[in-house]
């Protein structure tokens, strides 16, 4: 029979691999908090789960495909600065069209009416084929 090595291993042993690998994620989190996320993920390749099933403590897990808060602040610099121009230049957006009185497509009083008629003229039509 073959054995595995874990196995062979003492409880004593055991705990102590445990206590270790507690120590190496709290370094690694130390570590990653103090280069930056992406220095330290970069570097330190992801490590098995602590056995013992007890929660990671001192190491904080990193979302993947997250922004920073650097770069969060730098894409809301882009857009405040975006739209400081766009009201410099007098545009304003889609408010300043609403003030104007624009009105942006919309049918006229004449061709309403005589939508109405065309509507009215389809259900009568309707109603004489049903009857």
């Amino acid at each position: 029979m073959a054995y595995n090595s874990a196995m062979d291993l003492s409880v004593k042993q055991l705990e102590q691999a445990v206590s270790l690998r507690r120590q190496i994620d709290q370094l690694q989190g130390r570590l990653s908090s103090l280069l930056g996320s992406r220095a330290a993920a970069s570097s330190a390749a992801p490590s098995a789960p602590a056995t013992g099933g007890g929660k990671r403590t001192g190491a904080r897990r990193r979302r993947r495909g997250g922004l920073s808060a650097a770069g969060r602040a730098r894409i809301a610099a882009a857009a405040r600065a975006r739209w400081a121009r766009v009201k410099a230049a007098g545009g304003g957006g889609a408010k300043a069209a609403k003030k104007k009185g624009r009105k942006k497509g919309g049918i006229s009083a004449a061709g309403r009416r005589k939508l109405s008629q065309m509507m009215k003229a389809r259900w009568a039509a309707r109603r004489r084929g049903q009857g």
